[in-house]
C-alpha cells in the first residue's frame, strides 16, 4: 500500500481545468519562467468529456519553480482557443505538468500547446472518446520499447496516422538495466548508449526520473505521444525484471529495500506518463475501464504488482542427483488455487465491469500471454537453444503425420503429449487464476478480446478454458524494438519462419505468430468486426527502415 505521503506526491501535480474555471487568462500575458520544453507533449486516458494534457518544462537556469501558459483549442492554428492557463511546476515533481481538462464535447479532436518565456512547445492533438453510438474506433497497440535495443521505428510509422483514438502501450516502456545488460550490445555504434549519469542499473528516483527522460528525448516517441492519447500500464521493467508484488527477479538482498525501490519507480511512472494518479488515498490500483462511445470496453489489467504472487521457477524443481524435473511437486504448485496473478479485488472489480457494459467487443489490456503456450517439454531438455529449432520440427512432422492418420509408436506419441507451459512469468504460471477470470466472462455472457505485450514476437490465439470451450481471442502486438524469440533461440530469418509455421501445428490455441520482426498492432473495430492489423518494420538498427509486412486477422461479432 501507498503511504499517505507518496500518494499525495503523485497526486498533487495534476491542475483540474473545467469550463467554469479553464479560461484563466482572459488575453492576459501571463509572467512566465525560461524553460525549454525538450521531451515533448503528451495526452492521456481520454474521457468522454475530457482529456490529461502532460509537458515537462526544462528549466533554463537553476533549479527552482516555474511557471508556464498551456492552450487548449478546436483548430491547429489555435484560433479558437477553448481553455487556456497557467500552472507551476517544480523539482518535486521533475518539472514534469498534467492538465486534466475537463466539460469537453465527446469525439472530438482538439490541439494543445505550452508556452514559457521565449519557448514554445511542439503543438500536441488529443481526442476525446467518443459518444455513445460510435461506429467506429480505432487502437494502435505497442509494448517493449528498449532505447540501447534500436530506434523507435514503430512509434514513427503509427504517428503518421491521423484517424486514432488512441494509443494503447502495454507496458516495458523502458527497461531498467545499465550499460552491458540486456540488449545493449550494438548501443554504441547506434548511437544510442545510456549516458553517464544513467548508465547503471535503475534504484533511485534520480534514476529511475534520468531513464524516462533519456527515452522521452527520442523524436519517434515524442511523434506519437504528440498524435493522440495514451493509455497505458505498466509491466516489470518500469520497476525490475519479472516484478511481483513483494519484489522482483532483478533485486537482490544486497540492492536495498524492494519497497523504496518499487515506489520510486512508481513516483516517476507518474510524473512522467499521460495518466491520472491513484483512484485513492493507499491505493496502487491502475486497473481502470475505458468506454469508447458503446462500441468497445477496454479494460486496462495490472499483472505486475497489486496481486501477484511470485512466479514459479523450472529449476526450483530439478532434482539435483538426478537432472529430472519433480513433475509431481511442480504441478501441485503451479495448480495451487492460493496463488494468484490479479488479486481478488481487481478479479471481482473486472468481473463487475464485464457484466455491467454492453459493448460487442471487451478488450483486456493487459501484459502478458494470456493463452495456454504448452510447448515441448523436450524444449527444456535441448542442450543449447540452437538446438530448438531442429526438435521443433521433427516434432511438427510427427503431428502432422499423427493428424494425416498415420500411425505413431508409442514413444513418438509421449513425446508429442509431453508439453509444458512455455513462459511461467505468463498467464500459464497461474492457471487457476486464469480459469477463474473465464468462468467470470463465462457468467456475463461476454467473449474478451485478451490484448499482451512482453514476448517482442506478434502472437494470434484462440482461448479456451479447461473444458475445452471458447472464452474469446488474444492478439499480442510485437515489441517496439526489443529482440524476439529470433535472438533467444538463435534464428536467422528463414529458420524464424519456418518456427512460426510450426508452432500454430505444436500448440493447441495458437493460429498464428510472427517471431523475428518488430512492429505494432492496429486494432479496428465495427459493431459487426473487429480487424487487427499486424505491422512489421525491416529493421530497427539502420539509418531508415520500410515496412516489411503485415497481416490481418478478421473476427466477426459473435
Amino acid at each position: 500500500m501507498l503511504s499517505r505521503r507518496h500518494f499525495l506526491r503523485l497526486s498533487s501535480g495534476v491542475v483540474l481545468s473545467t469550463a467554469v474555471t479553464g479560461c484563466t487568462l482572459g488575453g492576459r500575458e501571463p509572467a512566465l519562467t525560461a524553460a525549454r520544453f525538450d521531451h515533448g507533449v503528451a495526452s492521456g486516458d481520454p474521457l468522454a468529456d475530457g482529456v490529461l494534457l502532460w509537458t515537462r518544462a526544462t528549466p533554463a537556469a537553476g533549479a527552482g519553480p516555474v511557471s508556464v501558459a498551456w492552450e487548449l483549442a478546436t483548430d491547429g492554428d489555435f484560433r479558437e482557443v477553448l481553455r487556456d492557463g497557467v500552472v507551476d511546476t517544480g523539482p518535486a515533481r521533475d518539472y514534469t505538468v498534467k492538465i486534466d481538462v475537463r466539460d469537453l464535447d465527446p469525439g472530438q479532436t482538439y490541439y494543445y500547446r505550452f508556452r514559457a518565456a521565449g519557448a514554445g512547445s511542439a503543438t500536441g492533438r488529443a481526442r476525446t472518446l467518443p459518444a455513445a453510438g460510435a461506429r467506429e474506433v480505432r487502437l494502435a497497440v505497442f509494448s517493449c520499447s528498449n532505447y540501447p535495443a534500436g530506434y523507435f521505428y514503430p512509434y514513427r510509422d503509427a504517428a503518421r496516422r491521423d484517424d486514432l483514438d488512441a494509443f494503447l502501450h502495454l507496458g516495458d516502456y523502458f527497461y531498467e538495466y545499465g550499460a552491458g545488460g540486456y540488449a545493449t550490445e550494438r548501443s554504441e555504434e547506434l548511437g544510442r548508449a545510456l549516458p553517464a549519469d544513467n548508465a547503471g542499473e535503475l534504484f533511485t528516483l534520480t534514476d529511475y526520473r534520468r531513464r524516462y527522460a533519456l527515452y522521452r528525448s527520442d523524436t519517434d516517441l515524442q511523434a506519437m505521444h504528440a498524435a493522440a492519447p495514451c493509455i497505458s500500464v505498466w509491466d516489470d521493467h518500469e520497476f525490475a525484471n519479472d516484478a511481483w508484488r513483494g519484489g522482483a527477479e532483478n533485486h537482490g538482498a544486497d540492492e536495498g529495500d524492494w519497497e523504496a525501490r518499487m515506489l520510486a519507480a512508481l513516483q516517476a511512472y507518474y510524473e512522467w506518463m499521460p495518466i491520472r494518479p491513484p483512484a485513492g488515498e493507499g491505493s496502487l490500483r491502475i486497473y481502470r475501464s475505458f468506454d469508447f462511445g458503446g462500441l468497445v470496453a477496454l479494460h486496462m489489467l495490472d499483472t505486475r504488482l497489486v496481486g501477484r504472487d511470485e512466479q514459479l521457477a523450472y529449476e526450483d524443481y530439478i532434482d539435483q542427483a538426478t537432472g529430472q524435473l519433480d513433475r509431481d511437486r511442480f504441478l501441485a504448485d503451479l495448480g495451487n488455487p492460493a496463488r494468484s496473478l490479479l488479486g481478488d479485488a481487481q478479479r471481482n472489480w473486472l468481473a463487475t465491469e464485464l457484466a455491467q457494459s454492453r459493448a460487442p467487443w471487451q478488450l483486456l489490456g493487459q501484459q502478458i500471454l494470456m493463452a495456454r503456450m504448452l510447448m515441448p517439454a523436450e524444449m527444456l531438455g535441448a542442450a543449447s537453444y540452437a538446438d530448438v529449432p531442429p526438435i521443433l520440427e521433427e516434432l511438427a512432422r510427427l503431428k502432422a503425420a499423427a493428424e494425416a492418420g498415420q500411425a505413431l509408436s508409442d514413444a513418438e506419441l509421449a513425446r508429442l503429449a509431453a508439453v509444458t507451459p512455455y513462459n511461467l512469468d505468463a498467464w500459464d504460471g497461474y492457471p487457476v487464476e486464469r480459469e477463474l477470470l473465464y468462468g467470470a466472462a463465462q457468467a456475463t455472457g461476454k467473449r474478451i478480446v485478451s490484448l499482451a505485450g512482453d514476448t517482442h514476437n506478434a502472437w494470434y490465439s484462440t482461448l479456451r478454458d479447461r473444458s475445452g470451450a471458447e472464452v474469446g481471442i488474444e492478439l499480442a502486438t510485437p515489441s517496439v524494438s526489443s529482440p524476439g524469440m529470433e535472438t533467444y533461440f538463435q534464428m536467422d530469418a528463414p529458420t524464424a519462419m519456418q518456427m512460426a509455421r510450426v508452432l500454430p501445428l505444436l500448440i493447441d490455441e495458437l493460429n498464428y505468430c510472427n517471431l523475428h520482426q518488430r512492429g505494432y498492432l492496429l486494432l479496428t473495430a465495427t459493431p459487426d468486426e473487429l480487424r487487427a492489423d499486424w505491422t512489421f518494420v525491416d529493421s530497427v538498427k539502420t539509418p531508415e527502415y520500410s515496412i516489411a509486412g503485415t497481416h490481418t486477422e478478421r473476427f466477426s461479432r459473435g
